[in-house]
This record gives structure tokens, sequence and C-alpha cells, in this order.
């Protein structure tokens, strides 16, 4: 059986669980693929494009080490790939991540919930969200 798992992370404690839920819905599949990815968008009001994209890269390189060790943590699965998505058009993150999904044909997307209140996703908006309606493939919501 042929599987490919994605996980959004952020670094949040909900997006380490998705990681940890990954490693669980990997075990006993001897051909699947684990794919990891971050988004980093422009924060803030827009700006000179040249400057919001230095920090977007700045972001982005900071976090390819802590990608790298999560990686080596799946010590059970041989192909995990990781991937930094840089936004530059201020689109919620799950615009690349279901973009990103449908591209490497996903079959789960794992994310975590941050729990916002109604009228808090209303106003800022919800990745998790996001994903679940649009999304081609199956979604796993870790609280």
């Amino acid at each position: 059986m042929h599987r490919k798992i994605l996980v959004a992370y952020d670094g949040s404690n909900l997006s380490k669980k998705a990681l940890e839920e990954a490693k669980v819905q990997a075990v006993g599949i001897s051909d699947v693929e684990i794919h990891i990815i971050s988004v980093v968008s422009q924060a803030g009001p827009r700006t000179n494009s040249a400057v919001a994209r230095s920090i977007q890269e700045d972001v982005a390189n900071e976090m390819r080490p802590q990608l790298e060790e999560i990686k080596s943590s799946f010590t059970d699965v041989e192909r995990v790939f990781t991937d930094i998505l840089i936004d530059s058009k201020q689109n919620n993150a799950s615009v690349k991540i279901c973009k990103y999904a449908k591209e490497k044909d996903i079959d789960l997307i794992i994310t975590g919930s941050r729990g916002l209140g109604s009228i808090k996703k209303f106003l800022l908006g919800s990745v998790s969200n996001g994903i679940v309606q649009n999304a081609e493939c199956r979604v796993l919501i870790v609280k």
C-alpha cells in the first residue's frame, strides 16, 4: 500500500502533536512518504517587496535546521521530505498547503487546530478550517 501524508508544521505544540500523529499513521505501511511543510507569509502591512522577501527568507532559513531535526526523528520512515513555502500574497497558509497537497498527490493532511472561537475564526481566518474546506484529500485535525 502506498500512502502520502502531509503535516502542516508551524512550530506550535499542536503541530508537534500532528507530527506524532503522522508517525502513528505511518505504522505498518511499507510504502509511505511523509511531507512536512511550513508556510512563511508576510506579516503586517504590505511593505517594500524586496524587504518583505528578505524577511521571509530569513524566517525560512531559521526554520530549516528545525525541519531537518524533525526529519531525522522519523526513524521508521524511509522517505521524509521537508519544505518551506513562501507566500508573498498574504494568503491564509491553507492556500499554499492545499496547493502543495494537490501537486504532490497527498492522501492525508494532518494539521493542528488552534481552537479559536467563532468570532476569532471569522476575524483572523483559520488555517485548519481553510484546509478542511479546500483540500481534495482526507484531513485529520489534531487537538
